[in-house]
């Protein structure tokens, strides 16, 4: 086990990935000589070659349609689109080509392509480079779309991610990269993929988060167990689909909830958690679904970005008011 970062334990999985598949190529924009505007794939061109590891035109629409042909004819790409906002571009090769190549072919076509891609605010960046666009994705069917919120799963899902044989939406969250550390396995591990996890146990009120929310969910978990309130946080880690059975399992036990996302409101992977619960436990729930989002606005200059993102703040204010309905 080695204490590393979570863009470090992403470049490892990178590593992982390259040494043990011949047929898993690397490609975007600088991500060769330079490493990504990250430094994500640093030294992985030097240690595996151009052809396996090299830089593409700012063309995010041909680097998915490469992958495109590349996964049908039996390579196992791992394309990289240098910020999230830039997806749109490229939303025919994802929504209406890779996810649906294996059912339009019976089967017959697998597309084992996982799209690495930044997301998310609080670092200052300009304006398309911190959107949660998650929204966009999730509802795609044949789309499997994950985030991992600690350095462990970040690599254990990636790896899992890389193994698919379907089409991964993998999101690294731009907060997490150099800010999280934890204890991570040095060779190869899997995390699985469509499960959430409880990071904190918990009885009196459940929160349900993904990606940075989660460490501002632990956090109010901390300041509600000062007030005696033993608080229970999920990590979703992947969002589509969603394991709607570890959540049904915490609803049962404490009958309340609070779902929580970085995502502005409309049209979330909360609002999806919200109704399945509504749906499936609405017996189980002792008071109203509270929901901790953005705002319903462009995402705003770096300058006010503190106030716009939720914090823990915010989710503590809300679990009051539904420990308190």
């Amino acid at each position: 086990m080695t204490n590393r970062s979570y863009i470090h334990a992403i470049t490892d999985a990178l590593d992982n990935a390259l040494g043990q598949d011949e047929k898993c190529l690397i490609f975007g924009e600088d991500v060769g000589r330079n490493g990504g505007v990250f430094r994500t794939t640093q030294g992985l061109q030097d240690k595996y070659g151009s052809d396996r590891v090299f830089d593409t035109p700012l063309a995010e629409s041909g680097i998915l349609g490469l992958s495109i042909g590349l996964a049908a004819t039996g390579w196992r790409p791992i394309p990289e689109i240098q910020f999230m906002g830039f997806t749109f571009e490229a939303v025919d090769s994802i929504a209406g080509q890779m996810s649906r190549n294996r059912f339009r072919t019976q089967g017959a076509l697998q597309q084992p392509i996982t799209i690495r891609t930044p997301y998310g605010g609080g670092t200052h960046t300009a304006e398309l480079h911190s959107d949660s666009l998650e929204h966009l994705f999730t509802g795609v069917p044949g789309l499997r779309v994950v985030a991992p919120a600690t350095a462990y799963d970040a690599k254990g899902l990636l790896i899992s991610s890389i193994e698919s044989n379907d089409p991964v939406l993998f999101l690294e969250h731009l907060k997490l990269y150099r800010s999280v550390k934890g204890e991570v396995p040095d060779g190869v591990y899997r995390v699985p993929l469509d499960e959430a996890a409880v990071v904190r146990e918990g009885s009196d009120i459940t929160l349900v988060a993904y990606g940075a929310q989660v460490h501002e969910a632990l956090a109010a978990a901390d300041q509600l167990a000062g007030d005696g309130v033993d608080a229970e946080v999920i990590d979703l880690r992947t969002i589509s689909p969603i394991d709607t059975e570890t959540i049904y399992g915490s609803v049962d036990k404490t009958g309340r909830l609070v779902v929580v996302q970085e995502a502005q409101k409309m049209a979330g992977v909360g609002a999806h958690v919200v109704s399945a619960v509504a749906e499936n436990r609405i017996l189980s729930l002792e008071a109203p679904i509270g929901r901790v989002c953005a705002p319903d606005s462009v995402y705003p200059f770096a300058a006010d970005e503190k106030a716009w993102l939720p914090a823990a703040k915010d989710i503590v204010a809300k679990a009051r008011e539904t420990l308190t309905f």
